[in-house]
């Protein structure tokens, strides 16, 4: 039996897509449409008010969102069991597709990252290209915008390290940028602007991404094969968790992606979305339709548009071109938060993100199906307060039905002799199944498939790691809930977000650090439990479920961050990934190679502070890298124009070399630190300078930091 080819990726007639998009939304509506007439009546019988109009809203919103995420469980498991799974691969032969004379580049933006990880996983990505003998094709771009002066010096020497090593001179290159202007979306733009025209291609990755090399050559293939995609993005699998939230977060997202993004494909078909990393684009489109605009107004709405990725995707489509989902190629690896509270931090910047695009929304031209994704992304956000909104409604509509006096029980039921409690009982089941639903069909969807139900353990292992990873999701959504309402708030307030580097490791939450962030929302919790409590016991008992979240958020946080259980977890069997059980070579090579770095390293010089500085100005190799790359520089007209605005070259640099000198790096600036730093001809004379002076007319510092690096190179 012969793979049909996949029509969900195909230039779809614009009757087919449409058929397919109304199916898919209808099929929400519809449920969505009979489980709120049952709640309606239920709140019919004991008497309308303005309360339980606000309330029904509210639970007729949050369902459909619900209904939606149900569908794409559905769907997404039908087609894979009973159609042709729609695989991208099945186009067409596209593997025999050369991609001699093709250009593409890998590029890898990024701030204050852990600098060992961003090489090591490069190193990774490179080593599996060379072994597909395409290495020729593709050339590695690391695009630094940081500004810590440590994490900047040790990116320029790892990356001297990693060259060496890979004798990779003119196949991986080093760029920082002086201004990081507009994040992410300027870094990218930046390398567009000054080398995008020598690539007809570029992969954009993230600081924590590998990738390996076949799925990067067919990437290529297909858009070869393809001429009207400008992009197609892969679906990264969450790798390398140690700690027990991070496994949790792992196993959900191997065991139930597949099928909710087979669902997302069967209606977005080549109006997929972008995410902002480990995906394909063809260079001169994105180039011409993606100078993203500022928003207008203020912070944090107007100006920059944070979540550039969803924007991008929308305004490549605008201009016709295409946007698949690769669903389907494996090998495209990313890495995640170990623990709750580095997780909220991250959505709190993804939620400002995706608010702004309620001022996207009304762009000129943008597709139907681009204004979709923009929607569920805001509503992925506003659900938290939303859902606050119902629970505290439905608690004010109790109490004052308890309170006036008024009878339990005004009409019958639509569905007969039901008693209020028994209708109510039957929404809440029906809420629950439509819940369950997509994590029993990814189980059935496991079973029905031996080589992929062995790599998660066995069947027995999946169906525990599911129960578990539900009660874990039960005690989770309330703190989520809470967080993404303080979130909104803040927003609307004009409070905006600040670029912060994203912590992935597993270094466990200290008790009083989860007791600072979590205080507020164990005092929700005994508060709101005691109400509910003193109003009806029953009603406690109801909102168990929510208030457990709340009251144990301190235990639930730091114990999930350890990394002993998540061991433990893994010992028993629970919450394994393919890239456990069958690691492939690029994540085997990705954890020795760091597990070397942290078994050697941990006294090393870079790791104290203003490590970097001492480091740029002492070590002769590690100077003349760095002075090197501040020359060419300023062979960059617009670099040049920016170092003159720090004032690189001028006589207040070299007084303050002087100031450097003589007081240690703490009698500076970080400015200051950064403008010394990035004047080439400063270096070299602090280079010279701290090596001839006398050690009496140097800082203490810098005596101690040249007896060390004597005593290291000796």
């Amino acid at each position: 039996m012969t793979d049909a080819p996949d029509i969900s990726v195909m230039a779809a007639p614009r009757l087919r897509r449409g058929w397919q998009l109304f199916l898919f939304f209808t099929s929400a509506l519809v449920l969505t449409g009979v489980i709120s007439m049952l709640f309606a009546d239920l709140l019919w019988r004991t008497g309308w008010s303005a309360s339980r109009t606000v309330l029904l809203v509210l639970f007729i919103i949050l369902f459909l969102l619900t209904a939606t995420g149900c569908m794409h469980g559905v769907y997404g498991f039908f087609i894979r069991i009973f159609g042709t799974r729609r695989r991208l691969t099945a186009l067409k032969p596209f593997r025999e597709q050369t991609i001699a004379g093709v250009s593409t580049a890998i590029i890898f933006p990024i701030y204050n990252e852990d600098s060992v990880r961003v090489i090591e996983g490069l190193r990774a990505t490179y080593e599996s290209l060379e072994r597909t003998g395409q290495l020729d094709r593709f050339d590695f771009f690391i695009l630094s915008d940081s500004t810590n002066p440590d994490r900047w010096v040790e990116e320029e020497a790892r990356w001297s390290e990693l060259v060496r090593d890979l004798d990779a001179l003119g196949k991986i290159y080093y760029r920082r940028r002086l201004f990081n202007e507009e994040r992410k979306s300027g870094n990218v733009r930046d390398f567009l602007n000054t080398w995008g025209k020598r690539y007809r291609y570029f992969v954009c990755c993230d600081a924590d991404s590998v990738m390996r090399g076949e799925t990067l050559v067919d990437l290529v293939k297909l858009m070869e094969a393809h001429p009207t995609v400008g992009l197609i993005q892969t679906v990264p699998s969450l790798v390398n968790a140690e700690s027990l939230f991070g496994r949790i977060q792992q196993f959900a997202n191997r065991l139930y992606a597949p099928v909710f993004i087979t669902g997302l494909n069967y209606w977005a078909l080549d109006f997929g979305n972008y995410w902002g990393h480990n995906a394909i684009i063809r260079t001169e489109p994105f180039m011409q339709c993606c100078d993203l605009p500022q928003l207008p107004g203020r912070k944090p709405f107007g100006g920059q548009i944070l979540s550039h990725d969803f924007v991008e995707a929308a305004l490549m489509l605008r201009e016709n071109w295409e946007v698949w989902l690769a669903y389907d190629l494996e090998g495209s690896y990313e890495e995640a938060p170990q623990a709750l509270i580095e997780n909220a931090q991250r959505e709190r910047r993804w939620c400002q993100g995706n608010l702004q695009h309620g001022l996207v929304l009304f762009a000129k031209g943008l597709r139907g199906v681009s204004r979709m994704h923009l929607i569920l992304g805001i509503f992925g956000y506003l659900s938290g307060p939303l859902w606050l909104a119902f629970l505290l409604g439905f608690s004010w509509i109790f109490w004052y039905q308890k309170f006036t006096g008024l009878s339990n029980i005004t009409l019958p039921s639509l569905l007969g002799d039901w008693s209020g409690t028994a209708e109510a009982f039957l929404v809440f089941l029906i809420c629950m199944f439509v819940i369950m639903l997509p994590k029993f069909l990814s189980l059935i969807d496991l079973a029905n498939d031996w080589p992929r139900r062995k790599l998660f353990g066995g069947l027995l292992n999946a169906t525990g790691g599911v129960i578990c990873e539900t009660i874990f999701s039960t005690l989770h959504a309330p703190l989520l809930m809470l967080w993404h309402t303080r979130f909104v708030v803040t927003n609307l307030a004009g409070i905006s977000v600040g670029w912060t580097t994203q912590k992935r490791t597993a270094d466990g939450t200290d008790w009083l650090y989860a007791a600072q962030r979590h205080w507020g929302h164990t005092l929700i919790g005994v508060v709101w439990g005691w109400f509910t409590w003193k109003l009806d016991p029953g009603l406690f008992w109801w909102f168990t479920p929510v208030l457990a979240g709340m009251v144990f958020s301190v235990p639930l946080s730091v114990l999930t961050s350890r990394r002993s259980l998540g061991a433990w977890a893994r010992s028993a069997g629970l919450f394994l990934t393919p890239e456990e059980t069958r690691p492939p070579v690029e994540l085997v090579s990705l954890r020795s190679r760091m597990k070397i770095h942290e078994l050697t390293e941990d006294d090393s010089p870079r790791c104290r502070v203003h490590a970097g500085l001492a480091t740029a100005v002492l070590d002769p190799y590690v100077n003349a890298i760095h002075v090197t790359l501040l020359r060419e520089k300023q062979l960059n007209p617009v670099y040049a124009e920016h170092l003159a605005r720090i004032g690189a070259g001028t006589d207040a640099v070299r007084e303050l070399g002087e100031k450097l000198l003589a007081g240690g790096p703490e009698k500076l600036t970080p400015a200051e630190r950064l403008a010394v730093m990035a004047d080439q001809r400063a270096m070299v004379w602090l280079h010279q300078q701290t090596w001839l002076r006398p050690e009496e007319k140097l800082a203490p510092w810098w005596k101690a930091m040249i007896r060390e690096f004597s005593q290291r190179d000796n």
